[in-house]
């Protein structure tokens, strides 16, 4: 194992002005978003779509990496190049989603537990040899009346942590990724209670795993009002609330901070990055890493239509040179509109 590869590799992740995208949805979740636009549910929709995003005009001025699905990084262009060799030769980074996702933690009640670590060395080591350079594993904490309870964050930071392990065995760069989610009525206090209490344990377990902070990137949620929250706060509340949990809990030897985007809007998301990066200079490189964010314009644009390919390219250009601006706090919302 090397550290300055994997020190070379966080560093690409986040550099500056680029961000990455999580093009990493199960064929399942996949499949609901198709559902929205009547797209037909089949693989080659899937690989047709993905191909649309990594073949967009100057995508690796924005984009520094891409979170693939196991079906996806076995997959190829029209043309016949495998993806992850395809996007390496843009200058963009691929990675893969790991885990298995969130399963009921037994004994506590509505919490989960990601599994995925089974098997997960050897899997590791395929991936790496079909040209994935990092990882992704998300861990979930929902905010309840009860929730989340002291068990229930150990025992996913404790897996977090070794995922990332294993990842730096096999010189792949990990993104350690624990959500706190915002669906919820949670105000953003409450919310900052509870990412401060996840990111301390998160850290005590990287520390344990001997884990080398230089060659991984943290994926976190922003700190905001719930969904469902009466008081919604503003992009400056956001702001100086993440960046103060952060700054408590996340070590300055960390290269990089790419925030997950979690159910909020295109545009809100993009503001509430751009007013976190208008706080700097700060510790770390913060930047993006969204699904969602990045891709519902596209995906409404394209309609699984091969003749609106050109517009959907346009509408995730569009949204990826926001995200660009933002994470390097140089967004308003009047670019938004003229570049509209």
């Amino acid at each position: 194992m090397s550290h300055s590869d994997l020190e070379r590799v966080a560093a690409a992740m986040v550099a500056k002005g680029k961000g990455i995208l999580a093009a990493d949805e199960s064929n399942s979740t996949a499949g609901k978003r198709f559902d929205k636009f009547g797209i037909a549910k089949t693989e080659e929709n899937r690989r047709a779509y993905r191909e649309l995003l990594f073949t967009t005009p100057d995508a690796a001025q924005w984009i520094s990496g891409v979170i693939l699905y196991d079906e996806t990084i076995r997959q190829k262009t029209g043309n016949g190049v495998p993806f992850p060799d395809y996007l390496t030769k843009l200058g963009i980074i691929p990675g893969i989603k790991v885990d298995l996702g969130a399963k009921p933690l037994a004994l506590y009640a509505n919490e989960t537990i990601t599994e995925g670590l089974d098997g997960l060395r050897e899997r590791l080591e395929e991936y790496y040899k079909l040209g994935a350079r990092f990882a992704k594993w998300r861990a979930v904490i929902d905010i309840g009346a009860d929730i989340p309870s002291r068990g229930a964050i150990e025992a996913n930071a404790h897996a977090l942590a070794r995922y990332a392990a294993l990842c730096q065995e096999q010189n792949i760069v990990p993104i350690v990724e624990p959500e706190v989610l915002m669906d919820g009525a949670h105000t953003i206090e409450r919310c900052e209670q509870v990412t401060d209490a996840t990111l301390n344990e998160v850290f005590i377990q990287l520390h344990r795993a001997r884990l080398h902070l230089e060659g991984m990137i943290l994926k976190p949620n922003m700190v905001i009002s719930g969904k469902k929250c009466p008081t919604q706060a503003t992009p400056e509340q956001v702001a100086a609330a993440t960046i103060r949990c952060l700054k408590r809990h996340v070590p300055g030897a960390v290269p990089g901070i790419a925030f997950l985007s979690g159910g909020q809007s295109d545009e809100e998301a993009t503001a509430h990055l751009d007013a976190i990066n208008k706080l700097g200079p700060l510790p770390w490189h913060v930047t993006f890493s969204y699904g969602r964010a990045l891709q519902a314009a596209p995906q409404k644009a394209w309609s699984g239509k091969p003749e609106n390919v050109p517009a959907a390219q346009r509408a995730f250009g569009h949204r990826a040179q926001m995200n660009s601006l933002a994470a390097l706090g140089r967004w308003t919302a009047d670019l938004e509109k003229k570049a509209a």
